[in-house]
C-alpha cells in the first residue's frame, strides 16, 4: 500500500510511475482488481518488490494482499520445515584417519525478507555451508570421538549452522549424523582387536572359573583327610547316581571283596 511506501529514495519520477499505476487500478475498476489482488498459503509468506525496492512493512501474508499493476512485483517464501541429505564426505580425522561421513538436516526460513535480499539461493547455500562444516567439525575429531559422540557433533554443527546461516533469515533446527563408514582394512583390524579381546575376556573367565573349582576341591580334600568316612560316604553316593542312570554294568574302581571288608570293618 502506499502508506508503507514511504521511501525517499525513490525519486519524483518513481512516484510519478505509482501514481499513474494508482490511477490506472481506479480507472480500471473492477477488472485491474483481478490483478491487484493476490492469494498466498498459511506456510507461504510474500516479499513485495515496488520498482525493484522491498516495500515497508516486511513480509505480507498469509490470505490476501494488495500489488500495484506495472510497478510492484513479489516473490513467495515457502516457511515450513525443510530437510535434506549431506552427501558422504571424505574426512580425514584428527589421528588420520580417513572416514566416510553423512548426515541430514533440517531447516526453515524465519524471516523471509532476510532470505530473499541477503541470498541469492538460501537452500543451495545452506546445503553448501553444511558439507563444509561437516568436514570442519569432524577434521577436529579422533575416530574414537567421532564413533561415541555423534549427539555432540550434531550439536555442535547445529548451532555453527545457525549462527552462519542467521544473516540469511535461516533457523537451523536440527543436523543428524546418519552413518560412519570405515575403510575395508580398518574395519577388518577393529574386527580383530574386538575377537582378541572377546577370546580374552573368554580365557580369564575360564581361569576364574578353574582357580574356584580348584579352591572348592581343596576345600573336599581337607574335609575328607579330617573324616576318612565322608570318602566312603561319597563313593556311596557316585555309586548311587550311577544306579539311577539304568546303566545294565557297574563297574567297581576297587575290589567288592576289599570294599566289604571296608564297609564291615565300619560296622
Amino acid at each position: 500500500s502506499l502508506a508503507d511506501d514511504s521511501d525517499p529514495g525513490r525519486g519524483v519520477c518513481g512516484w510519478i510511475l505509482v501514481i499513474t499505476s494508482v490511477l490506472f487500478t481506479v480507472l480500471t475498476f473492477p477488472i485491474s482488481i483481478w490483478m491487484c489482488i493476490k492469494i498466498i498459503k498459511e506456510y507461504e509468506r510474500a516479499i513485495i518488490f515496488r520498482l525493484g525496492r522491498i516495500v515497508k512493512g516486511g513480509a505480507k501474508g498469509p490470505g490476501l494482499f494488495f500489488v500495484l499493476p506495472c510497478t510492484d512485483s513479489f516473490v513467495k517464501v515457502d516457511m515450513r520445515t525443510i530437510s535434506f541429505d549431506i552427501p558422504p564426505q571424505e574426512i580425514l580425522t584428527k589421528d588420520s584417519v580417513t572416514v566416510n561421513v553423512d548426515g541430514v538436516v533440517y531447516y526453515r526460513v524465519q524471516n523471509a525478507t532476510l532470505a530473499v535480499a541477503n541470498i541469492t539461493n538460501a537452500d543451495s547455500a545452506t546445503r553448501l555451508l553444511a558439507q563444509t562444516t561437516l568436514r570442519n567439525v569432524l577434521g577436529t575429531k579422533n575416530l574414537s570421538q567421532i564413533l561415541s559422540d555423534r549427539e555432540e557433533i550434531a550439536h555442535s554443527m547445529q548451532v555453527t549452522l545457525d549462527e552462519a546461516t542467521d544473516d540469511w533469515g535461516i533457523k537451523v533446527e536440527r543436523v543428524e549424523i546418519k552413518d560412519v563408514k570405515l575403510p575395508v582394512q580398518l574395519q577388518r583390524a577393529m574386527a580383530a582387536e574386538a575377537e582378541a579381546a572377546r577370546e580374552a575376556r573368554a580365557k580369564v573367565i575360564a581361569a576364574e572359573g578353574e582357580m574356584n573349582a580348584s579352591r572348592a576341591l581343596k576345600e573336599a580334600s581337607m574335609v575328607i583327610t579330617e573324616s576318612p568316612a565322608a570318602l566312603q560316604l561319597r563313593y556311596l553316593q557316585t555309586l548311587t547316581t550311577i544306579a539311577a542312570e539304568k546303566n545294565s554294568t557297574i563297574v567297581f574302581p576297587l575290589p567288592i571283596d576289599m570294599l566289604q571288608g571296608i564297609l564291615g570293618a565300619n560296622r
